[in-house]
């Protein structure tokens, strides 16, 4: 039997059946590298939660073994937890990444003051040793620039790991995905295949990125005013692509929103952002400037109340007012859960007089991941002996299965896991192991991981129904009611007459008490328990409705 140091375990903590959160931990004996360190952003189901990051204490109770962090590309969804594993792990360790990568990594690690972190640069077509596992770093597209494939060697077997990627046939940057890097990778060998599946359901090929500037450019000369254009902060390329389309347009750019000023700072003084200063201004001066001469550059694509757009939309910006005839381009998809949240920012700025143009009714946004065309073709080029798909809802995860079918990989050879469900690898094959310790962390504020499940559902019941509280005095000795009762409510409806159906749970209330007192019951636990029991049961049954209960008994 072959020995547990012999085996090599691939063990992903984020990133499948959801998107976001993107970690993956491999092993083996002694040594252990994480491949990503991502975060999800919350939807109406987490009520006051800011983000949610995957659960690393399977990293943390090994942290003498790990060897490094590798960072596939800038995206908050792979880099948004490190400034929190950072902390937690308590000691240094080297986290990898390109140029830009680690550009943008820094500064999120120097907003959290980690101190001294350890970052170091890697390069396409290089290679690092980590332990036991010989890196190759591979160049792909992505909607970010500088991203990278990672090519794992192991003592039993080799791991592709693609990372967000598409195969874009004329990039903005001139940078290609390394087809030969991927063939010379194949030709060594690939035991496990580990591929982005975000597009898995899209069929044929996801357009290039350039077929954007062209539609901006087209709407930048028809504009007869103001332009404001809102993308993602880190989608350098569409940055990029406004600032060209704006200079052949001879508008200035003015950039506003704190993390899109934050990163095209970064990207400019990286060298991957390229416009003249005399073409930037600063937004308190965009005052000076005709609103025909200008491009507002901002965030808040996914409708975030507290974003540049939205502030712009409800009129409350510092320093940008819409107006009636500016045009309004919303650069970006709705991530599922925004939908209504973008449709609200397009409705008000058409009250505003505005011109909006999103991608229902114009090419002014294209996916950064490859569609199934793509995916069937990294597939060939990689040919793997097994497959796992990663990085996708699980209607994604299967949809790439079933690519990875199509051009020959045997199904009892594609893994599609949950996170936690380990892969182990070793020279009697690959299988399925063990399920480790995974799930989510919260991060409510300055609180992380302090927000249990139940938190998150006291949450949401008052969101959707309200609550109740009952404030009762009682007499310690005989069990007595000390005075009125009061019943007071937040957020809860009950019927057509919200007054006279309050009366009848206030009837209720005298009821329970009555009873209570004629039994002599002075436990103020059992008192609670039959007020809660007995006002719950009436707004069922009046208003089908089930608030928060909250009893207060006090003794006197």
């Amino acid at each position: 039997m072959t020995s547990k140091k012999n085996r090599l375990r691939i063990i992903p903590l984020g990133g499948l059946d959801e998107i976001g959160k993107n970690m993956t931990v491999l092993e083996y004996g002694n040594d252990m590298i994480v491949i990503d360190a991502g975060l999800m952003f919350p939807d109406d189901d987490h009520p006051g939660i800011d983000l949610i990051l995957p659960d690393y204490s399977y990293i943390i109770q090994r942290k003498d073994k790990l060897r490094g962090i590798i960072i596939t590309h800038g995206h908050e969804d792979h880099t948004g937890a490190l400034p929190y594993l950072l902390r937690d792990l308590g000691q240094p360790v080297s986290v990898l990444g390109t140029r830009l990568t680690l550009g943008l990594v820094k500064d999120k690690l120097d907003e959290h003051r980690i101190k001294k972190p350890r970052l170091r640069e890697v390069k396409p077509g290089g290679h690092v040793s980590l332990g036991m596992f010989g890196l190759d770093f591979l160049a792909v597209n992505h909607s970010i620039p500088d991203g990278v494939a990672v090519f794992v060697r192991t003592p039993v077997g080799t791991v592709l790991h693609t990372g967000d990627f598409k195969l874009d046939q004329t990039p903005v940057d001139g940078r290609f995905t390394d087809y030969g890097a991927f063939a010379k990778a194949a030709k060594a060998g690939v035991t496990l295949l580990m591929s982005d599946s975000t597009g898995a359901e899209n069929p044929g090929h996801t357009p290039s990125e350039t077929e954007v500037g062209a539609t901006l450019r087209t709407i930048f000369m028809q504009a007869e005013q103001r332009i404001i254009v809102a993308s993602f902060a880190s989608h350098i390329h569409r940055v990029q692509q406004v600032c060209d389309a704006a200079v052949a347009s001879g508008r200035k750019v003015v950039v506003t929103g704190r993390s899109m000023i934050n990163t095209t700072r970064i990207a400019r003084e990286l060298g991957y952002l390229h416009i003249a200063d005399t073409d930037m201004v600063d937004a308190y001066s965009m005052g000076d400037i005709p609103a025909e001469r200008v491009v507002v550059l901002c965030t808040g694509s996914q409708g975030e109340p507290l974003s540049a757009l939205a502030r712009i939309a409800n009129g409350d910006h510092k320093t940008v007012q819409v107006e009636a005839g500016d045009t309004v381009v919303i650069s970006a998809s709705p991530v599922p859960g925004n939908e209504k949240a973008v449709s609200r920012v397009i409705n008000r700025l058409f009250k505003a007089g505005a011109h909006v143009v999103h991608r229902g009714v114009g090419r002014v946004h294209v996916s950064g991941h490859a569609a199934a065309e793509e995916l069937k073709l990294m597939l060939n080029l990689a040919q793997p002996s097994h497959f796992m798909p990663i990085h996708g809802e699980a209607r994604h995860l299967h949809a790439h299965s079933e690519l990875a079918q199509a051009v020959g990989i045997p199904a009892d050879r594609v893994f599609v896991l949950e996170n936690g469900r380990c892969l182990e690898i070793d020279e009697a094959g690959v299988r399925v192991g063990e399920h480790v310790p995974s799930g989510v962390v919260y991060v409510d504020g300055l609180a992380v991981g302090d927000l249990g499940q139940v938190v998150l559902r006291d949450r949401q019941v008052l969101a959707s129904d309200g609550m109740a509280m009952i404030i009762v005095a009682i007499d310690g000795q005989t069990g007595a009611v000390v005075g009125e009762p009061e019943l007071v409510t937040r957020g809860l409806v009950i019927g057509a007459s919200t007054d006279d159906a309050l009366d009848g749970a206030r009837a209720r209330i005298d009821r329970v008490l009555k009873r209570m007192a004629d039994e002599g019951v002075t436990d103020a636990a059992v008192v609670k328990k039959a007020l809660r029991d007995s006002v719950s049961q009436y707004v069922w049954e009046s208003a089908r409705r089930r608030p928060m209960i909250i009893p207060v008994v006090m003794e006197v």
